[in-house]
């Protein structure tokens, strides 16, 4: 196939215009063109002179003879797609075991099941199914269920947020991951698209088409039944302990055990601190803003129209405090959601659907914090660091209801007592404070800070009416797990992995450490 970049189409264009770019591009016909299909797809909105720029590789019907007389053509080779076509043979007496079941978790799943070793995986929450009715309950009632949530339960936290897949690392297994989300039920474009993105409607059916599939293949998945040991001997790994819900401590023998465990599980790294190696690692404290999602679009493309997605951003700066203060996780047209693990404690997340059409747009806004910034020496200081502002969020209003603020009361350190032309959409319902009270004082002098200067990068994002609620402060892990090149952590044949290990930041770039993480095992094994 020959690879054609940098074609510029309008807003709204036709297949029929496309067809027409191409066939122009080669200097050909269209009954020359045998087919053609999309490899990436992004919109250019610089200047508000707005156009997307697409890729694409077309197939022709006289190809060689086409190459032939233009040997400069772009040779498009089409790259590895499917988990079977990297599997390594091997055979294993003992079925390894893995823990979790987010992003990590499953894709580590699938490509040993796909390699025959039959996985057992155990999620300490529930089902997506069910875990839906534990956060709608935590939603209405306020009661909260500590093993199942937005943070724990199948699908990991991402299936319960934007479901972004654009990542920062680079790998040759990302067009894997998301051929493979596209197999259990993601949309197409998710391949092609510069900034793709499932949802969380649809994310939640993907998930559960992956789980059934791992089950199809020989695996075994378990909800209810969280890690609460680990049997070693002489550095080597002989088993672990699972608390179920209906039958105690089961002890299961094992060999090989991928630890796919999440950011939040906060009682499983207090478990095993001690046991194996472990160091502090940078996280981010902040807060979720919300403007209108108009004004996002308007100040991005200059102008609104349905024939366009949902704008989005990504902001970052250096400030003369020597902090940098960064958009993340940034929810078109999304929802300010509730998601703590503990009790008595506020935490707050981004979640958007598929057709990201709500009429806000959020995005956590964070500040870096060191481990220098953590009282004590111990490993897990910086879990006690975003328990401190997790539970000041909470005592501001003695309840889950977040803490929330106009940003001109922000500035003023004054609790807010109305609000402008942008409501709150967090679901619990949020309390009028000054959020100065529940951050370090450097993240919120960054914050009121980095919010003036985006507002030179984005016109309206220092509108006095933007909302802050807080505390974001579970973007990423603060422990990383020390691994070998084997993937082992210090005790041999327990492989820690994703986002809860510290060494991914997002679905795709967890779901790619899972997928090496089994290859890593399929390794040890291979035949």
């Amino acid at each position: 196939m020959i690879r054609l970049n940098q074609i510029k189409l309008p807003i709204g264009y036709s297949e029929i215009e496309l067809s027409n770019a191409i066939c122009q591009a080669l200097r050909l016909k269209s009954k020359d063109v045998a087919s053609y299909k999309i490899i990436k797809k992004s919109l250019d909105s610089r200047n508000k002179q707005l156009k997307y720029v697409i890729s694409v590789a077309v197939e022709l019907k006289q190809e060689k003879l086409y190459l032939s007389k233009n040997k400069k053509a772009d040779i498009y080779n089409t790259p590895i797609s499917t988990i079977d076509e990297i599997l390594i043979k091997a055979k294993c007496a003992q079925r390894p075991v893995i823990i979790g079941t987010g992003p990590s978790g499953l894709f580590a799943g699938l490509t040993l099941a796909k390699a025959g070793l039959k996985p057992i995986i155990f999620e300490r929450g529930e089902k997506v199914e069910d875990r839906q009715k534990s956060i709608d309950k935590f939603i209405n009632t306020c009661v909260l269920d500590k093993e199942s949530n937005v943070q724990f339960g199948e699908g990991g936290a991402g299936t319960f947020s934007d479901g972004k897949l654009n990542t920062g690392t680079s790998s040759d297994k990302i067009n894997i991951v998301l051929h493979e989300f596209v197999k259990y039920g993601a949309p197409f474009q998710i391949v092609y698209e510069a900034k793709p993105h499932i949802g969380t409607d649809k994310l939640r059916e993907v998930v559960k088409n992956m789980r059934e599939d791992i089950i199809a293949l020989g695996g075994d998945v378990y909800f209810n039944s969280k890690l609460v040991g680990i049997r070693a001997k002489d550095g080597v790994l002989q088993g672990v302990e699972i608390k179920t819900k209906d039958k105690g401590i089961l002890s299961v023998d094992c060999k090989d055990c991928i630890l796919a465990i999440g950011h939040s599980a906060r009682d499983t790294f207090e478990m095993l601190a001690g046991k194996i190696l472990m160091t502090k690692k940078p996280f981010s404290i902040g807060v979720r803003i919300e403007h209108l999602q108009s004004m996002i679009d308007f100040s991005q493309y200059g102008m609104t129209s349905d024939k366009l997605p949902a704008a989005d951003y990504k902001l970052a700066c250096h400030l003369d405090n020597g902090r940098s203060c960064y958009t993340f996780c940034m929810c078109p047209g999304g929802y300010v959601m509730p998601a703590t693990s503990e009790e008595n404690a506020v935490v707050t997340n981004g979640m958007s659907y598929f057709a990201r059409d709500g009429k806000n747009a959020n995005s956590a806004l964070l500040v870096g914090v060191e481990p220098q910034d953590f009282e004590g020496d111990n490993v897990l200081s910086g879990v006690e660091f975003q328990r401190k502002y997790e539970r000041l969020a909470y005592s501001l209003s003695n309840s889950y209801k977040a803490p929330c603020q106009r940003y001109d009361d922000f500035l003023k350190n004054r609790p807010t007592d109305s609000f402008g032309e942008v409501l709150p959409t967090y679901p619990i319902g949020v309390s009028m404070a000054d959020l100065n009270e529940c951050l370090p004082d450097y993240v919120s002098q960054s914050i009121a800070k980095a919010i003036k200067i985006f507002d030179t990068k984005l016109k309206g994002f220092a509108s006095g009416d933007a909302l802050l609620t807080g505390v974001e402060s579970r973007s990423s892990s603060p422990v990383r797990m020390i691994r070998d090149e084997n993937g082992d952590s210090s005790i041999k044949g327990l492989m820690p992995c994703g986002e809860g290990a510290g060494y991914a930041g997002g679905i795709t770039s967890a779901s790619v450490d899972g997928i090496n993480a089994a290859l890593n095992l399929l390794k040890k094994y291979a035949i």
